[in-house]
């Protein structure tokens, strides 16, 4: 009796890995880049630190809704039928990874420059 498994192709299974491993590399990038801005902010005064808190409030919030949808994406894929249910999951998931870590980089982008705004304002 033969067992009729499902295989990922040695060839997908690498071009996954490579999509996963950009998309983790931009997310750590992004977070780091967070980090370090919220970090460089808090020791600015006092006058800055509500912007510090925004900016490594929105950071966890980012950080929260990209591992959710990132084990969103692994439970869908635990129920792929076939190699083509699971190109069209990783597709869908990489192009709506991407399209969001370009979002969040961009409201980030602009907490961020609101925050050095509000630094550079005289003391009243």
């Amino acid at each position: 009796m033969t067992e009729n498994r499902f295989e990922i192709p040695k060839e997908m299974r690498a071009m996954a890995e490579a999509s996963f491993d950009q998309a983790r590399q931009a997310f750590e990038k992004f977070m780091a880049n967070a980090h370090s801005t919220a970090a460089s902010l808090e020791n600015r005064g006092e006058s800055v630190r509500a912007s510090a808190k925004d900016v490594s409030a929105k950071a966890i919030s980012f950080a929260e809704q990209n591992v959710a949808a990132s084990l969103d994406h692994a439970q869908k894929l635990l129920h792929a039928k076939d190699l083509g249910d699971v190109m069209r999951l990783q597709s869908e998931y990489v192009q709506s990874q991407m399209k969001s870590l370009a979002d969040q980089a961009s409201e980030m982008g602009q907490i961020v420059s609101r925050a050095a705004m509000d630094a550079t304002q005289p003391k009243s």
